[in-house]
C-alpha cells in the first residue's frame, strides 16, 4: 500500500469517524438537558456533510478544504474536554479523530499528483 492511500484511508477514517461520534455522543451518549439534541447536531453535523463527495471521490481541492474544516472539530473537543469532565472521553475522541482528518488530508494531497 502506497502512502497516499494510506494518507486518503486515515482522513476517511477520521471524517466518518466524526461523522458517526457527534450523533452518538449528543444524541445517545451524554444528550444536553438544556436544548434538543437537533441544536447541536445541527452545528456539528452540517459542515460535515459537504464534503463527503468530494472525499470519497478523491478530489484534491476537497481534502485541503476538509483539512481546515477539520481544525474546527478539534477546537471544539479541546473546549469539550476541558469543560465538561463527564465527557472528557468523547472529546479525546473528537480530538483524535480531527488529528487523523487534518493530518490524512495534508499528506492526501502532498503526495497526490
Amino acid at each position: 500500500m502506497n502512502i497516499t492511500a494510506l494518507a486518503r484511508g486515515t482522513a476517511l477514517t477520521g471524517y466518518f469517524g466524526l461523522l458517526c461520534l457527534l450523533p452518538l455522543w449528543y444524541g445517545w451518549l451524554a444528550p444536553s438537558e438544556n436544548m434538543p439534541a437537533y441544536i447541536p447536531l445541527g452545528f456539528l453535523l452540517t459542515p460535515l456533510l459537504f464534503p463527503l463527495a468530494g472525499l470519497l471521490r478523491g478530489k484534491r481541492y476537497t481534502y485541503v478544504w476538509t483539512s481546515y474544516l477539520s481544525m474546527i472539530y478539534f477546537a471544539h473537543g479541546i473546549g469539550e474536554a476541558y469543560t465538561l469532565p463527564d465527557e472528557r472521553w468523547y472529546a479525546i475522541t473528537e480530538i483524535l479523530l480531527s488529528i487523523m482528518l487534518f493530518a490524512g488530508a495534508l499528506i492526501y494531497v502532498r503526495n497526490k499528483k
